[in-house]
């Protein structure tokens, strides 16, 4: 999950925060960026103490995540975790988060829209390739920085580092509803494993934070492990995506569109019911793909998928992750270092991992049925759960219901299980009960569902926090 990143920084500044400063070195600038890629991080948006001055020096490892795909045929999309070092002070400290959501989410809601509107006019070959393209630029540039010392020009690095957010949020999300849309041709066992990856993502960026937390003492060496990481995983979907024209399998569900289209692999998806609404004669040759027939045979999926996301980013990471043990006072590397990364993130995204995975062989309730969208609501139960775990700090609500540290693994578990299940179902379904003509244009509007869901639970998760 894309908004679990900040969160999970807390326990790279409580790392770093506990590390000797250089010898010789006084402490306000002991860290100076002489070790560059510095993202500028405001003191109240990673819960810095409120007494540090606007100008103090704060070092933090900042987390971005960002979503690479090899073709749908070959492997499943891949997240990869990559860390920015910190160093200096934000221009205007209490406004950087602002800064960052309103760049990361105006860049991806207008490449969706730009996106739609360009699936008949450019080819998705040359979305693909130029977004994947634009992507490995920005962070080998990034990349470069990491040994750059960027200490004298503050805030145009600053600047530099907003819109690079921007276009790697916006080339990310094209890449992303292009490739989903490019998969409603192919049978829905490829969709299945192209929405797997991204549980797989988050699985390896979990992994790979317990090892930084556990085996990582220089933060300038990390930093720069993640990003040669992502810059050979950007490299890799280039050349694998070149080689997919070349694949019989792939050339065959790539042809030009035919009226029958295939919904489960083998069979024919089922026949719309007199009255149904459907695409006007020749609407897949206009150069804008008519968006009023995928909304309406979209609707209830669309919902489900909108309702999903939100239920789960209003829980994770902004009520799972200040959920502590209940044994924190004996200070065991378990209750304090360890608990939030293992009860959190590597579990949450190892169960949505396996929900995914299990509509590889059990698609149930179907695409038509009110059985699922009853299953996404049942999900509202989860918000009670968790916030009557022991969440700290409490302020409205003192009362903490469930006394053991079970009970967060547990409701994790179903949130992720769920979460993974569910959701993998409805987008599976999108793109399958439309025109084959219409499958690309209807994956990039379920990517959007998906994202209104994550942009509404983030929203309104400040003020679930509020309540507690």
């Amino acid at each position: 999950m894309e908004a679990a990143d900040g969160v999970s920084l807390r326990y790279e500044m409580e790392r770093l925060s506990s590390a000797p400063e250089p010898h010789g070195l006084p402490a306000s600038s002991a860290r100076r960026p002489s070790q560059g890629a510095q993202l500028l991080l405001s003191r109240r948006f990673w819960g810095l103490p409120q007494s540090l001055a606007p100008g103090s020096v704060i070092p933090v490892s900042a987390s971005v995540r960002v979503a690479l795909s090899p073709p749908p045929s070959a492997c499943p999309l891949l997240l990869l975790r990559t860390q920015v070092l910190a160093f200096g002070a934000h221009p205007d400290p209490n406004y950087f988060e602002s800064y960052l959501t309103v760049a990361s989410t105006v860049s991806s809601v207008l490449c969706l829209m730009a996106n739609f509107l360009l699936v008949n006019r450019v080819p998705i070959r040359v979305r693909v390739l130029a977004s994947l393209t634009v992507m490995l630029t920005i962070f080998l540039v990034m990349t470069v920085l990491v040994k750059v010392d960027t200490s004298s020009w503050t805030y145009g690095f600053f600047a530099v580092t907003i819109v690079c957010m921007a276009v790697l949020s916006g080339t990310s999300t094209i890449f992303n509803s292009s490739v989903f849309g490019m998969t409603g041709s192919f049978p829905m066992r490829n969709s299945q494993a192209l929405i797997s990856g991204g549980a797989m993502g988050g699985t390896i960026s979990a992994v790979a934070l317990l090892v930084d937390l556990a085996a990582s003492n220089d933060v300038t060496d990390s930093a720069l492990a993640f990003f040669l990481t992502a810059d050979v995983f950007l490299g890799l979907c280039v050349g694998l995506y070149l080689l997919l024209p070349r694949l019989e399998y792939a050339r065959f569900y790539l042809r030009p569109a035919w009226p029958a289209h295939v919904f489960s692999g083998e069979k024919q998806p089922p026949q719309d019911p007199p009255g149904a609404p459907s695409a006007a004669p020749g609407a897949h040759d206009s150069s804008i793909p008519p968006l009023r027939p995928i909304l309406e045979r979209t609707a209830g999926l669309g919902f489900c998928v909108v309702y999903l996301f939100f239920i789960t980013s209003l829980i994770f990471p902004a009520i799972s992750t200040n959920i502590e043990s209940l044994d924190k006072g004996s200070g065991s590397l378990w209750s304090t270092k360890f608990f939030v990364p293992l009860t959190t993130f590597l579990l949450f995204n190892f169960a949505d991992l396996c929900g995914r995975q299990v509509t590889a062989w059990i698609q149930v309730p179907g695409p038509r049925s009110k059985v699922l969208p009853g299953l996404v609501l049942l999900r509202t139960c989860l918000l009670p759960l968790f916030m009557f775990c022991n969440y700290q700090p409490r302020v409205r609500l003192h009362t903490v219901v469930f006394q053991s540290d079970l009970y967060p693994v547990l409701f994790t578990s179903v949130l992720g299980l769920s979460n993974g299940y569910l959701s993998t179902l409805a987008l599976m379904y999108g793109p399958k009960i439309v025109p084959r003509e219409l499958a690309e244009a209807t994956g990039v509007v379920m990517s959007f569902y998906l994202c209104l869901g994550l942009v509404l639970g983030s929203a309104c998760s400040a003020l679930l926090v509020h309540l507690i």
